[in-house]
């Protein structure tokens, strides 16, 4: 119902932010052409129950005009104006018949005020007071006129301009200010727009950086992950040749045990290649998973980065997890704190390196802690380290892994990311629904 008003009410137009006090004014047309209907009715029954038939004509033509102009205005914007127009026309000469040929004494003053309102409402400021120019004319003009006589007399005539002038200065100077207010409220409008438009654009060039950086990141550990496994296909390989050169026979048993060694480091191969393929397209599904089997699979990401420089990772479990989430995005986060961790143990002197990662369910929240055994943050540097472009590594960093990790976690899981520090490490608390639901 409320959908079926504000269409009658815009004629069923659409309106842009640019056309605010068009879609006012015709909300206004709209309203008065339907008041109008239905007091011209109201009017028709009154008179044929008074047996007064002398305006029903007119009345009746006054309504078919009104239908006519509600259909015109709905049909196109280009008929609005004239429909201004036309409607200014007829309420003014209702005026001043109402002025001139009504008693004095009936009046009491009402119709001075609602002309000023109703037409600054039709019309623009600058075309109302031609308008109401137009007005004072014809009421000055009917006492000097000898065709018909008049309600009022040369005071009171003088009495209504003056009221209807000041009234009409009133409510000019209200809508005025009421315009320069729009107007400003407008401008504020675009500036804020630009502003949102140049961070949204920042805001996307920050994570195609980011991306970026992810992907250089996880090229060199798909290297990594493959080394070990590739020396050992290859030692394999040059272990048959080298027993072929030499003259050896090869025993069936012996064949087949290398051969089967080779299948399965491929296979290893292939699902490191399908966990980093998922990982480079997310499908954004929620998914039911167990949250340290996802701890898990960033774990293995960093395993060889990790292993290569003698740091040790733990994944501390107390008890299953259950939790309906995106996979992938989880991991992007962890495994860029955990990556985090690694830089600050790489230059560490002591050998007892290690990071701790663990989960715990706390009412409809799940806790993820990330710790390392590093030298902590500087206390200086606390407030900064989810800020863009922040970084302590120099050129070895983009400042751009916490920071996306921050947005991803509130956007995608409702959540946030918090750290606190000692001269024993660092320790980075990541806070995510246990459902998400959008």
């Amino acid at each position: 119902m409320i959908n079926v008003w504000n269409d009658f009410y815009t004629s069923g137009m659409s309106f842009d932010d640019s056309e605010l006090e068009l879609k006012a004014r015709y909300q206004v047309v709209n309203i008065i052409l339907l008041l109008s209907i239905l007091g011209l009715l109201f009017g028709i029954l009154g008179n044929i129950i008074r047996g007064i038939d002398g305006y029903i004509l007119i009345e009746f033509i006054l309504i078919l005009s009104g239908f006519i102009m509600i259909y015109l205005i709905r049909k196109s914007k280009r008929f609005f104006n004239p429909v201004m127009e036309i409607l200014s026309f007829e309420y003014s000469i209702f005026f001043v018949f109402l002025v001139l040929f009504s008693p004095i004494e009936d009046m009491k003053h009402v119709w001075l005020f609602t002309y000023p309102l109703i037409i600054l409402n039709l019309q623009t400021p600058q075309k109302s007071k031609y308008w109401l120019s137009f007005v004072v004319f014809l009421l000055i003009f009917a006492n000097f006129q000898p065709f018909f006589k008049i309600s009022i007399s040369s005071y009171q005539t003088i009495y209504i301009i003056f009221v209807l002038v000041l009234v009409s200065l009133i409510t000019y100077f209200y809508q005025r200010k009421m315009m320069d207010a729009r107007e400003v409220i407008m401008q504020q409008r675009v500036v804020l727009e630009k502003r949102y438009n140049e961070l949204l654009k920042k805001d996307k060039m920050l994570s195609t950086q980011s991306k970026q950086a992810v992907m250089g990141e996880m090229m060199s550990m798909i290297a990594h992950q493959w080394r070990q496994p590739l020396s050992t296909v290859t030692l394999l390989i040059s272990n048959l040749q080298f027993g072929k050169m030499l003259g050896n026979e090869i025993s069936s048993q012996k064949l087949d045990s290398t051969l089967n060694e080779i299948s399965s480091t491929l296979v290893y191969l292939s699902e490191t290649i399908n966990d980093f393929q998922t990982y480079f397209h997310p499908n954004k599904i929620k998914s039911k998973v167990e949250i340290h089997e996802v701890l898990k699979k960033a774990v293995n990401f960093a395993k060889p980065r990790a292993n290569r420089n003698n740091i040790e990772m733990l994944i501390n479990k107390e008890t299953d997890i259950e939790s309906v989430t995106y996979e992938n995005e989880l991991i992007q986060i962890i495994l860029n704190l955990i990556n985090n961790a690694i830089d600050a143990l790489i230059n560490k002197d002591t050998q007892n390196s290690k990071i701790t990662i663990s989960a715990k369910n706390v009412d409809d929240m799940i806790y993820i802690y990330v710790k390392d055994t590093g030298e902590g943050i500087a206390q200086e540097h606390i407030d900064k380290v989810f800020e863009p472009y922040f970084s302590t590594k120099g050129k070895n960093g983009t400042g751009l892994g916490l920071y996306m990790s921050q947005i991803i976690a509130q956007k995608q899981f409702d959540g946030e990311i918090s750290v606190s520090s000692s001269d024993v490490g660092a320790t980075f608390l990541v806070k995510i629904k246990k459902d998400v639901n959008f």
